[in-house]
């Protein structure tokens, strides 16, 4: 079982720390918002995009979706060449935990399911957009390493990564199951709802949230 005061923390990306969404950059290329999500329903879909985050490639998946809709050739090709544009907005409230985390010394680590490109992003030209992002010790992304959540592989794989224990980690997502999955892995795991329950939740734990 994990410990009551586990001493580093996990946080996913979208949904937990940014508010990853393809409307942000949709909405301004598509000014019809029933167009612009027929779009998102029916060509750049949910389950094209997540075959990335399992490891596919973004440029060969672009050029495979645009031959099928010519058509829609620079709307497609927008998807991961203005991928940054689709996090645009973090939820500043996460943004303070992490800096407040960071100045306790807690280490921290992200874990996402995401394309590959998602890893090159976090290195360099997030940090111009959220500059908490630099936070973190290091990053782990699907799309780049081969496993997604919530298998247990990609769980131990953070753990090799920052040289901890499973049971030493708390792990914060949005997604059910991959709280399961990590709390299945060893980790301490909070299920995201709002700033407020995390914060509240980490504490519980120990932490200084």
């Amino acid at each position: 079982m994990p410990p009551s005061k586990p001493t580093v923390a996990i946080f996913d990306y979208g949904g937990v720390l940014v508010d990853w969404n393809p409307r942000h950059l949709y909405r301004q290329l598509i000014p019809d918002p029933v167009e612009m999500e027929r779009f998102l329903a029916e060509v750049a879909t949910r389950d094209w995009h997540m075959v990335q985050d399992a490891g596919g490639d973004p440029g060969e998946a672009t050029r495979r979706l645009q031959a099928l809709h010519p058509d829609k050739h620079e709307l497609i090709g927008a998807f991961y060449g203005r991928f940054d544009e689709m996090s645009a907005h973090a939820f500043p409230e996460m943004a303070a935990l992490v800096e407040k985390l960071h100045d306790a010394g807690t280490p921290l680590y992200l874990l996402s399911n995401a394309p590959n490109l998602l890893d090159t992003w976090l290195r360099g030209p997030a940090l111009q957009r959220h500059a908490f992002l630099g936070r973190f010790r290091d990053y782990v992304v699907s799309g780049l390493v081969g496993h997604s959540k919530p298998d247990r592989a990609i769980f131990d794989l953070v753990c090799r990564t920052g040289g901890f224990e499973p049971a030493e980690a708390v792990f914060i997502d949005d997604v059910l199951s991959n709280v399961e999955g990590a709390r299945a892995a060893g980790m301490s795991a909070i299920h995201h709802r709002s700033a407020r329950d995390t914060i509240d939740a980490l504490r519980a734990l120990g932490l200084p949230a």
